[in-house]
């Protein structure tokens, strides 16, 4: 394998390790942040035990994620040199906002939050909880931005042989960004949300601590409908967005390869694995895919056949992982919405809290296959239409790079270890 694949390889385990943390992080914040303003507003000593069981449970995650998150960004220097230059007069500002300002205020007040217990007034100490949160939140604000030049490049001019900032207003109002930006969160509060579920089932089917879980259940149930169903109607506009402005993707996406208007969508369709067309196309719904991509039925959608095979993306890989982040989804509503019908007779639904406490990974996967979509549905483009991945791949020598992989493939291993070992510790402890 030469240095550009191992790179790739490198790069995608670095994020889609650090990812399994950045979710978690992300909703469960603000659903700490919920429980200790619900104390505040009560008195209900329960809340105040909640936030700070749940509390423990986010800083174990949030310290690992800490780690694997500075791994990742030094990958752009070490890996990734030639891109970091064309384009880091963009993308370097974005990430030194974040690492300056958001990052900053979120580490420090979680160190006031932790210490501050029986310190602070429990109206001072709740509002350090919710500085984090916004804190958190901002911090994937400014990642996803960066994110969203790579994927739809705005505000530059090309000079100097590189790609230079000429206008950050259009940079920080790219629309691509802030759909990614308002996918991810409500996608995190869904994690979050399936998270306190499945824990809080676990101790239920025990009748350990009922009145303390029953109302963690609550608050996770909560999140997890509202947020499972604002993901799937804003995951449908983020769609129109791909499909403005990335149509190839979109063509990968469902494995379209005929341009057509009033493009059908197959209920049944696997793609030919080992070239181009489809194995199977079965069950058509005539112009369904149309309406989706342009909300119009009778629109053309352009199909991969009219791409160069070179400037195509895996086209099975994006099409299996779009498959089960929409599948997924759809699973989240329909499970949050029978935690909701159930929700004040847990007792007499043992099944129900056993597939909660199965369905804990599951929206870690969606997750997953939500980024494989956005990543590898935009290759062979590091930025689109700008820059290609293989031009921005370090003058490094593939052994390095194999050697790298290797080590960080360990640090990772141990450390997903240290993670699973210490959550499945503490929350099968309960709120001592």
């Amino acid at each position: 394998m030469d240095a550009l694949l191992l790179s790739r390889l490198q790069f995608a385990a670095a994020t889609m390790f650090h990812f399994i943390f950045v979710p978690l992080t992300l909703g469960l914040v603000i659903l700490v942040a919920i429980m200790e303003t619900k104390y505040v507003t009560s008195g209900d000593e329960t809340y105040k035990r909640m936030a700070k069981f749940w509390g423990k449970l986010f800083l174990i995650n949030f310290a690992l994620g800490v780690v694997t998150g500075i791994t990742l960004e030094f990958q752009f220097g070490t890996n990734w040199s030639r891109y970091s230059a064309y384009v880091g007069d963009i993308f370097g500002s974005l990430l030194a906002i974040e690492a300056t300002v958001a990052f900053f205020l979120e580490s420090t007040f979680i160190a006031v939050w932790v210490f501050g217990w029986e310190k602070l007034s429990p109206k001072l100490h709740a509002a350090c909880i919710w500085i984090v949160a916004i804190a958190a939140n901002t911090s994937a604000l400014w990642i996803l931005l960066a994110n969203g030049f790579m994927q739809n490049p705005v505000g530059y001019v090309l000079r100097n042989g590189r790609a230079e900032l000429a206008d950050f207003f259009d940079v920080i109002t790219n629309p691509f960004g802030w759909n990614q930006f308002l996918h991810v969160i409500p996608g995190a509060l869904t994690l979050g949300g399936f998270f306190i579920m499945g824990i809080s089932a676990w101790h239920l089917l025990r009748r350990s601590n009922v009145d303390f879980f029953t109302k963690s259940f609550r608050v996770g149930m909560w999140a997890a409908l509202i947020f499972s169903v604002l993901t799937a109607l804003q995951g449908h506009m983020h769609g129109n967005g791909v499909a403005a402005v990335q149509p190839v993707k979109l063509a990968a996406m469902e494995s379209h390869w005929e341009t057509q208007a009033n493009a059908p969508m197959y209920l049944l369709q696997i793609p030919n694995f080992g070239g181009e067309g489809n194995l199977v196309e079965a069950l058509p719904v005539p112009g369904l895919l149309s309406f989706l991509a342009y909300n119009d039925p009778n629109a053309v959608v352009m199909g991969l056949n009219d791409v160069p095979a070179q400037d195509r993306p895996p086209v099975a890989l994006t099409f299996l992982a779009f498959r089960a982040m929409v599948g997924l989804g759809t699973l989240f509503i329909g499970l949050a919405a029978l935690g909701w019908l159930f929700r004040n007779r847990l007792a007499q639904v043992p099944w129900l809290l056993k597939a909660l406490v199965y369905a804990i990974p599951l929206p870690y996967l969606a997750h997953q296959a939500g980024w494989i979509v956005a990543e590898v549905g935009r290759q062979p483009w590091i930025v689109y239409g700008l820059m290609r991945t293989s031009e921005g791949v370090s003058p490094i020598a593939a052994s390095q790079v194999a050697m790298s992989l290797v080590a960080l493939t360990l640090m990772y291993l141990l450390l997903g270890a240290v993670d699973i070992f210490l959550l499945f510790k503490y929350a099968r402890k309960g709120p001592a």
